[in-house]
């Protein structure tokens, strides 16, 4: 059975399009265009692709994280979970603008830890340090839909986030 959604949008749903859509832009930006390695400079390693366990550790980290500032209406940790591009254009006070619908509507995004997400596409790096994971967490009566951009330095962190709540047709 194929079940669809029907998004419920609504004013701080999702970190604003121009910012998830800037970071996926830059992160699909060939690094040459930023300037010329110089000669004899080491590459840097690849980034290590997680392996499917390691993905949803990474999802379900997230949910918790936007779940505790929900709660609690600190958005510090989350927004030091990102890479520094993400912290620059995320200061905590947006970061509660943006999520205010889903703490408006009381939507508890805790009971995401107890189930394991469908992909909308499997786990893919979008550009050699970057990887993109979206799908949603078919709760009832409000799925969880979410996008998240990682982006590795030195470990995996937060680059980019939308998280929704939407509800099933049919």
């Amino acid at each position: 059975m194929v079940t669809t959604w029907r998004v419920a949008l609504g004013p701080g749903c999702f970190i604003p399009a121009r910012l998830f859509l800037a970071a996926l832009a830059l992160a699909a930006t060939p690094s040459a265009a930023f300037g010329q390695a110089r000669p004899g400079a080491q590459a840097a390693p690849a980034a290590p692709v997680p392996d499917r366990s390691s993905a949803l550790k990474m999802v379900w980290s997230m949910m918790a994280a936007v779940d505790h500032a929900n709660r609690t209406g600190n958005y510090s940790v989350l927004r030091d979970l990102g890479t520094p591009a993400f912290q620059a254009n995320n200061n905590p006070a947006a970061l509660g603008a943006i999520f205010a619908g889903l703490r408006e509507r009381g939507i508890d995004l805790s009971e995401t830890l107890t189930v394991t997400p469908t992909w909308e596409f499997e786990p893919r790096m979008v550009s050699p340090a970057v990887l993109r994971m979206r799908g949603a967490f078919p709760l009832r009566p409000s799925a969880i839909l979410f996008d998240l951009l990682f982006k590795w330095d030195r470990g995996w962190r937060l680059e980019g986030i939308a998280v929704q709540a939407a509800q099933p047709v049919g």
